[in-house]
C-alpha cells in the first residue's frame, strides 16, 4: 500500500513540489590544461548565480573598484594608440578565496587583455559557499 501511495505521489508531481523548495546549484567545467598525451583535464565548479553565498571582494564592489584603480597600470602602447575598452574575464574563486584559471572571454587588445589577467590574479576574494561550505565558484567580470 505504501508503495502504491509513493508511486501516485510522484506521478502527480507532488514530489517535485517538495524538492522545489531547495535550490540546486548549477555546475560547469573549467579547462585546467592538457597532459603530454593531449588529454584535456577539467575541474567542476559552481556557477556564480547558483550558489547560496556568492564570492565577494572584501569591502564590496566599491572597494573592488578602488583596488582596480589603484593597482592597474594602463599599457603604454595601448595608451599611445588611444586603444580602450572593457576586457571580460572568466575566473574561478577557490574555496580559500584565491583567484585562479583566468581566461579572457572578450578581449580588446593583447596588452589590455594581459593587464586584466594580472589584476584578476593578484586579488583574494571572500569565497563563495554552497550549503554553508566554501567551494569553487566561476565568475565573469569586465574591467579596464
Amino acid at each position: 500500500m505504501a508503495r502504491l501511495f509513493h508511486l501516485v505521489f510522484l506521478s502527480l508531481g507532488l514530489g517535485s513540489m517538495i524538492a522545489a523548495g531547495e535550490a540546486h546549484a548549477q555546475t560547469c567545467r573549467v579547462n585546467i590544461g592538457s597532459s603530454q598525451t593531449g588529454c584535456v583535464s577539467y575541474m567542476e565548479v559552481y556557477e556564480y548565480d547558483y550558489v547560496t553565498e556568492k564570492p565577494a571582494f572584501p569591502g564590496g564592489d566599491s572597494q573592488l573598484m578602488k583596488f582596480i584603480n589603484k593597482t592597474r597600470e594602463y599599457p603604454r602602447s595601448a595608451y599611445e594608440r588611444g586603444i580602450q575598452g572593457r576586457v571580460t574575464c572568466s575566473f574561478v574563486v577557490n574555496a580559500d578565496g584565491t583567484v585562479s584559471h583566468i581566461s579572457v572571454i572578450r578581449g580588446v587588445e593583447p596588452s589590455l587583455n594581459r593587464e586584466a589577467i594580472l589584476r584578476r590574479g593578484t586579488r583574494t576574494d571572500l569565497p563563495g559557499q554552497h550549503r554553508l561550505k566554501p567551494d569553487r565558484v566561476r565568475e565573469l567580470y569586465g574591467s579596464i
